[in-house]
């Protein structure tokens, strides 16, 4: 992930959460996170990116959209095709892997109801076990990476002066996402 502030290098866990990493995997390889910004920054928690409407760093939608409706992608793991909900574009929730909200992961971001993550998903830079899928709550955010190189870039943008909303002031660019297989 090639950001204006630096490159962040993470592991996908295609084998342990093959629909949430594979979602990723086709987004980033179409193109679809180049250009947005990290539009929520919560210090000692987490690192929010993926919606479309962050393009427009000033945009009140950001936080709000994913990708396109009724959309498709491919588990590269069953080799079976996906679908996005026709709705929001939503995919189906991956409760399979049990690994925490730890430092460094990349976890799916969703509203809280079921079957609601789309594009946006979250780094987190502290231990935040309490959302995971398998604790008791109701918060439910599967963990599909794993940061492997490049935390001091997430931990710096983690720093970033933030407005109210906790969208940063000055807007931090993802530029590109690359995935090596």
């Amino acid at each position: 992930m090639e950001t204006s502030e630096g490159v962040i290098e993470a592991e996908l866990y295609l084998e342990q959460m093959p629909i949430t990493a594979s979602n990723f995997i086709d987004l980033a390889n179409t193109g679809f996170y180049n250009g947005l910004t990290f539009h929520r920054v919560i210090p000692n928690f987490m690192l929010q990116f993926g919606c479309p409407y962050s393009k427009d760093p000033k945009s009140n939608r950001a936080g709000t959209g994913g990708p396109q409706p009724g959309s498709q992608y491919k588990n590269l793991k069953s080799g079976e095709t996906c679908g996005r909900d026709n709705r929001e574009g939503c995919i189906k929730d991956e409760f399979t892997a049990k690994i925490s909200n730890e430092p460094g992961t990349l976890s799916m971001a969703n509203t809280g109801a079921p079957n609601s993550g789309g594009s946006q998903f979250f780094l987190n830079t502290v231990h935040n076990d309490f959302l995971d899928w398998f604790s008791p709550g109701d918060s439910k955010h599967p963990v599909f990476g794993k940061v492997t190189k490049g935390m001091e870039v997430a931990m710096k943008i983690s720093g970033t002066k933030t407005d109210r909303d906790d969208k940063p002031v000055n807007p931090i660019v993802m530029k590109s996402v690359t995935i090596k297989m």
